[in-house]
């Protein structure tokens, strides 16, 4: 009989589907993968969508999520977990609820709230029990402008009103805040991570015209969350996700799949499975 010396290092993933593979639960195992991870995942709903956009939703009972994330952490405990979209406040305190008991394990959150199109996807009270339930429990949260729009109860638009709103989304209880600025109406896009000490990291990257960027919210946290469960800390997990999300993008540009907003290509310089020693 072999033994055994080593463990993975493994992502827990709570999100949604996407069949089409470029967001969602799938998008999120893709990179947790590629950076040389373990991908377990919990299953919040089920779309049903393609690259051109969501034809339906079908909600999964809040007893089976808490079920399935009971079940991983009875088995292959995290390194650290990634949220996705939690479209309602009851899914809100089931995942938190579960997730209470093992508060060491960071969690990094991407407050999902507008679809592409400019929709809020939940409801205000949604809202509220996001920031009073999941943020206190997040190492890091991921908002683009229009989430961060929302959250600081202001126009976010410019480079200034990011410094502002983060500041104000900051003091609603995160620990750290990655204020994405992909939407930026400019040819260098800069993003603003707000540490746990106060600090504000500026980074900045060229422009890629490409429409192929389905899923790259989702990608991006669980990029973070991989580089975590590695041994980064938040800030280097943060650099290293965004080169990573960027990287995907360029090796993607110039690919067609589907008929609307490609994906990324997440195994543009795939990683073997990480392996350590056992304690």
């Amino acid at each position: 009989m072999n033994t055994k010396n080593y463990q993975y290092p493994s992502v827990l993933t709570i999100a949604g589907f996407d069949g089409s593979g470029g967001a969602g639960i799938q998008a999120d195992i893709k990179t947790i993968s590629a950076l040389g991870c373990y991908a377990t995942s919990a299953l919040t709903a089920l779309p049903v969508q393609n690259t051109q956009g969501v034809r339906a939703v079908y909600p999964i009972p809040y007893r089976v999520v808490e079920e399935q994330i009971e079940t991983i952490l009875d088995d292959i405990f995290p390194n650290a977990i990634k949220i996705g979209m939690v479209h309602t406040g009851e899914l809100v305190y089931t995942i938190t609820d579960t997730l209470a008991r093992y508060p060491d394990v960071p969690v990094v959150f991407d407050p999902v709230m507008v679809a592409t199109s400019g929709d809020t996807l939940i409801e205000d009270k949604t809202i509220a029990t996001i920031v009073e339930r999941l943020f206190p429990l997040a190492a890091v949260i991921t908002p683009n402008m229009d989430e961060a729009a929302i959250l600081a109860e202001m126009p976010v638009r410019t480079l200034d009103n990011m410094h502002y709103a983060g500041e104000k989304i900051r003091k609603l209880g995160c620990r750290s805040i990655l204020l994405k600025g992909g939407h930026l109406d400019s040819q260098r896009l800069t993003s603003l991570y707000f540490d746990t000490q106060g600090n504000v990291h500026e980074f900045s990257f060229d422009k890629l015209e490409t429409n192929n960027t389905h899923g790259s919210g989702c990608t991006l946290s669980s990029a973070i969350a991989s580089y975590i469960a590695l041994g980064d800390s938040f800030l280097e997990a943060v650099v290293k996700g965004q080169e990573y999300v960027h990287q995907a993008i360029l090796h993607g540009c110039d690919v067609l799949a589907g008929k609307g907003n490609g994906p990324l290509n997440h195994f543009f310089n795939p990683q073997q499975l990480t392996k350590y020693g056992l304690a």
